[in-house]
């Protein structure tokens, strides 16, 4: 919107230090007229009307003083005013000056005001911590949207060359190579998928309502128990009625995601996942633990990063998109819980999410 420009915010503030003072002046010296009016002898004003009949002694005497105080008032408050006001709001010159470098694109620079804490301070290093978590979203988006080209270009990058290999050798057999684009295809659905979820649940386009995590941890292994089975997985569901409030879909998706995942990156024979339910005050925790290969913490830190699952994590599951652990996380965040990642002892590792519980119902 555009705006006509007005006076500054500092010339305001000088004409109003000037006007305090002004009216301030004229209070005092109003005061000090009525003073000589009431305590002024009045035989010696009668001698001085004597000597000088044609004017009033105090009018004669006080308004050139007082007209000459004014002045000087005048004078030294449009002077001290604007010199008080600029320095009063050099804080937020240096605010606005970031705030219009954080308009031209440069997210990294930061006001660091000094001083002890006052408003334009705390104005100040709330501007700091905004710019801080600004430039890390963008980062993050940056590095999402890189990530995210390279995942989609790969299957469209395989397509194109099986068609070309189809165009070139028409005696080839055409059903491995329909087999193979069928596959290719559905990976790039998935990913496609996956993607739209994580933006959905990020914008927390959903109807809360009351959700059991035990309920949803028993459907997920369930659905989950005949690629566990596959792969000599055993898989152990137990714990409390943990009740929540939020969407169920997205619920039922980050619990599915956390089995599959524990599932998929486990041992390759006798491997374990348990998924327990469990209610602490005010909060309800589900949890996910499975056996798997030793995991640093270094490691573990960047597993809910989309697309970082790390060198020996790497494709091990040929259906998986990088994207489970940030689906995961994304959900718990959009629902206001807390995820947390913590590698076992003895190898493999444990998954918690915690989630506000829902109010009790109430009957009657």
């Amino acid at each position: 919107m555009v705006r006509r420009r007005g006076l500054s915010v500092r010339l305001k503030l000088t004409l109003s230090y000037a006007g305090f003072l002004m009216v301030a002046g004229v209070l005092l010296l109003a005061a000090v007229w009525v003073y000589l009016l009431q305590y002024v002898p009045d035989d010696w004003n009668q001698r001085m009307l004597h000597q000088n009949p044609n004017r009033q002694l105090l009018a004669y005497t006080f308004a050139p003083a007082a007209a000459t105080v004014l002045a000087v008032l005048l004078v030294f408050g449009l002077l001290g005013g604007w010199f008080l006001a600029g320095r009063m709001l050099a804080p937020l010159t240096r605010i606005t000056e970031a705030t219009r470098t954080a308009t031209d694109g440069s997210l990294s620079h930061r006001i660091r005001l000094p001083g002890r804490r006052d408003e334009f301070r705390e104005l100040a290093d709330a501007f700091d911590a905004m710019l801080a978590r600004l430039e890390a979203h963008v980062a993050e988006q940056q590095r999402f949207a890189a990530n995210a080209s390279h995942e989609l270009r790969t299957p469209l990058a395989i397509s194109k060359a099986l068609l070309e290999v189809a165009r070139s050798d028409p005696d080839r057999d055409t059903g491995e190579i329909i087999d193979r684009l069928h596959a290719v295809n559905g990976r790039a659905i998935d990913l496609t998928e996956a993607l739209l979820l994580l933006s959905r649940a990020d914008r927390r386009s959903f109807a809360p309502a009351r959700v059991d995590l035990s309920l949803l941890a028993e459907e997920a292994a369930e659905t989950l128990l005949p690629l566990a089975e596959g792969r000599g997985v055993t898989v152990e569901t137990h714990g409390d009625i943990a009740p929540t409030t939020g969407s169920p879909a997205l619920l039922l998706q980050l619990t599915t995601n956390l089995v599959h995942n524990a599932v998929v990156h486990n041992l390759p024979e006798g491997g374990t996942v348990r998924v327990t339910t469990s209610v602490r005050s005010g909060t309800v925790l589900l949890a996910v633990e499975n056996t798997g290969a030793q995991l640093s913490p270094e490691l573990v830190s960047t597993l809910t990063e989309p697309f970082q699952r790390g060198a020996e994590r790497l494709r091990t599951h040929p259906t998986g998109v990088g994207l489970g652990l940030a689906i995961v996380e994304t959900i718990t965040r959009a629902h206001d819980g807390t995820l947390t990642l913590t590698p076992r002892a003895a190898g493999g590792l444990r998954i918690t999410v915690e989630l506000p519980a829902a109010a009790a119902h109430t009957d009657g």
